[in-house]
């Protein structure tokens, strides 16, 4: 039985980085990857690095992650594709305004200045192709966007250059504890084992956390998104919209990506997504909407990832309330790309130190319900 100081179950981003940080810290480290790292939604989601529009208790882990965002390469050798343009989310009315207003008065009266309202004039400015009824927004001015999958690839192939055994393409059958280690069996029969575990493991993490006794409300659902033939550079920022469903953006090669969080089905137990064409017409109608430079444009393609979403929109994060030694990272609910660098820095420090500076208190799985023995 091959034996480490922590096994990780799950490669999407947040398992490669809590892996990167582990090995940082001089932990023996196994991650466990039932496909490839970046299979599923880390790799294939629409890559916002945003704090824009955070539930307020991400916003802490949110802006430490931008300062890990804005010297990626540092941190993993790679850059990730990641770049900062700003994020901004388009008012098509008085109302909107007001609420872009609304929520900027509330982050500055909790201290947090990231997010301005700007008005038309300063929104043709920044995306002078939004449709003439847009009567300005809310930026974020450091916020932009990454590719996807070479993130993932990034922190999983640093981990692996520290040391991280990375056991890819074979999924576990059971997990069980003996003693002080965690055992996970896997399919071709082999048996690692560890004292402490990382629940990783994304839309299939409520199964291993149900296995030890934490019974969560999560839903496994298909976040789609579709990509436009090339057009000719009219955007540089992520855009969003107030009152609608939307994230779009341009790529330095002139393709679209547009998507938002409109949702196919997904079955996680043969990793098939079927997609909703219904819902991808509406997102389409949205961006016609919004930019008539687009009204012309042929989408090529469409895929949807495999995500965890949580019954109250936030992960879970941190120690097991059943189980010593379990730790975890999982649930983030169409929104967790951003937070990768960050909370893989957290789940570090919590197992080899027992605690961390960024308020993690809401993120604990204790809040639905399970406690221990």
């Amino acid at each position: 039985m091959a034996g480490s100081d922590v096994l990780v179950i799950g490669g999407g981003l947040h398992g490669c980085s809590a892996a990167l940080h582990l090995a940082m810290r001089g932990a023996s480290v196994t991650l466990v990857e039932k496909d490839y790292p970046g299979r599923h939604a880390s790799g294939v989601n629409a890559g916002g690095v945003r704090r824009l529009g955070r539930a307020l208790a991400e916003i802490p882990l949110s802006i430490a992650s931008m300062e890990l965002w804005h010297r990626i390469a540092d941190l993993v050798d790679d850059e990730c594709g990641f770049e900062s343009h700003g994020q901004v989310k388009l008012a098509e009315s008085e109302a909107d305004l007001a609420t872009c207003r609304q929520r900027a008065e509330t982050l500055n009266a909790m201290g947090f200045d990231h997010e301005e309202v700007i008005d038309e004039r300063e929104l043709r400015d920044l995306v002078p192709a939004a449709a003439p009824h847009v009567v300005g927004g809310l930026v974020s001015r450091g916020d932009g966007a990454a590719l996807p999958f070479r993130t993932v690839q990034a922190f999983r192939n640093k981990a692996e250059r520290l040391g991280a055994r990375i056991v890819e393409g074979v999924a576990v059958t059971d997990l069980r504890r003996e003693g002080r280690d965690f055992v996970a069996r896997l399919a071709d029969g082999r048996e690692l084992s560890a004292p402490i575990l990382v629940n990783a493991a994304g839309a299939w993490a409520g199964r291993v956390a149900e296995r030890f006794g934490e019974p969560v409300p999560l839903e496994v659902v298909a976040p789609m998104l579709m990509i436009t033939e090339r057009r000719a550079p009219f955007l540089k920022p992520v855009v969003g919209a107030t009152s609608r469903t939307l994230s779009f953006k341009q790529f330095a090669n002139g393709t679209v990506l547009i998507g938002g969080g409109y949702l196919g089905r997904a079955d996680p137990d043969t990793n098939r997504t079927v997609l909703d064409y219904a819902k991808l017409g509406e997102n389409a109608r949205t961006v016609r909407d919004l930019f008539p430079v687009m009204r012309d444009a042929r989408v090529v393609r469409a895929w949807a990832g495999i995500e965890a979403r949580m019954k109250d929109g936030i992960p879970v994060i941190g120690p097991s309330g059943t189980e010593e030694g379990l730790f975890h990272s999982f649930g983030y609910s169409l929104h967790g790309f951003q937070l990768g660098p960050i909370c893989g820095a957290i789940l570090a420090e919590l197992v080899t130190t027992g605690r961390t500076n960024l308020p993690v208190e809401p993120f604990s799985i204790a809040r639905f319900g399970a406690r221990a023995a």
